[in-house]
């Protein structure tokens, strides 16, 4: 069996305050946890993708295709979350 992936989806704009929050957050789990795969998506760059998810603020965290946070969540909540779809 290979390692199963979690797909983490950041959404973020340049110009949002809490958005670095969110990413720290991300990157920090990615480190810890393994078989998750992490893209940064701007809205500004790709709002097609945005708009695909009903995405209307930033930061929002998808995960497996599935808007799990809007804001920046702690980082025992997103392990949480990726842990329950590995």
């Amino acid at each position: 069996m290979g390692v199963i992936m979690v797909k983490v989806e950041v959404f973020t704009s340049p110009m949002c305050p809490h958005c670095p929050a969110a990413k720290r957050v991300v990157e920090e789990v990615a480190k810890e946890v393994s078989g998750i795969e992490v893209e940064h998506v701007d809205v500004m760059k790709e709002p097609e993708r945005a708009a695909k998810y009903g995405i209307m603020a930033v930061p929002t965290i998808v995960i497996d295709g599935e808007v799990t946070f809007i804001g920046a969540p702690t980082k025992e909540a997103l392990i949480e979350e990726i842990k329950k779809r590995m």
